[in-house]
C-alpha cells in the first residue's frame, strides 16, 4: 500500500506558506500521512468534473515540459510551469531549484516515468505519476494542477508517496 513521503504544500486545507513561512526552505516539506485514494482518502472523482481531450493533454505536458527542464537543470524554465502560489512560496528559480533538488530528487533525476490516472484532490485535478528515483526507489508523484486565468495549466503542488514495490 503506497503512503506519502511528503506532504503535500497545503497543510489542514491551509497554504503551507501560511504555516511555514518563518521556517527555513529545509522544513517547508514536512512528512505527511495523508491516505491515497482507494484508502479512506481523497476518492476518484466523477468523470465530468476531470479535464478532458486537450486539457487532459495540456496537463501531461506541462508535467512533462517541466521534467524534460530539470533533466537539462534549466531551472527558469521549470519554474515557469509552477503556479503563483508557488512562485509566492519559492519567489525565484534559485529557491525553487534548490526545494526540487534537495527534497524532490525523483521529480528532479526520474530514471523512469509512467502517467497514471487522474484523479481531483482537494478540489483540482491532479496527476498521478509513477517514477523510478534516482536511487532506484520507486515513488507516485501526485501532480496538483491550477487552470490559470488565461485557461493555461500550472503545477500547484507536488506530493510524493511511497510505494512498497517497483511495480505500477
Amino acid at each position: 500500500m503506497p503512503r506519502p513521503l511528503l506532504a503535500p504544500h497545503r497543510l489542514a486545507g491551509r497554504p503551507l506558506a501560511r504555516v511555514a513561512a518563518a521556517s527555513a526552505l529545509g522544513a517547508v516539506l514536512a512528512i505527511g500521512a495523508a491516505p491515497l485514494p482507494g484508502s479512506g482518502g481523497a476518492a476518484p472523482a466523477v468523470a465530468q468534473e476531470l479535464p478532458a481531450g486537450p486539457d487532459r493533454q495540456a496537463i501531461l505536458d506541462v508535467i512533462g515540459a517541466q521534467l524534460d527542464a530539470f533533466r537539462r537543470d534549466d531551472f527558469a524554465t521549470a519554474y515557469g510551469f509552477a503556479s503563483p502560489m508557488i512562485q509566492r512560496l519559492f519567489p525565484s528559480a534559485e529557491r525553487f531549484a534548490a526545494m526540487v533538488t534537495g527534497a524532490y530528487r525523483p521529480v528532479y533525476r526520474p530514471r523512469e516515468v509512467r502517467y497514471l490516472d487522474m484523479i481531483v484532490e482537494r478540489g483540482q485535478p491532479t496527476q498521478r505519476v509513477w517514477l523510478l528515483g534516482p536511487d532506484g526507489k520507486a515513488v507516485i508523484a501526485h501532480y496538483i494542477m491550477e487552470r490559470q486565468p488565461d485557461g493555461s495549466w500550472k503545477i500547484d503542488g507536488v506530493t510524493l508517496h511511497e510505494v512498497d514495490d517497483l511495480s505500477v
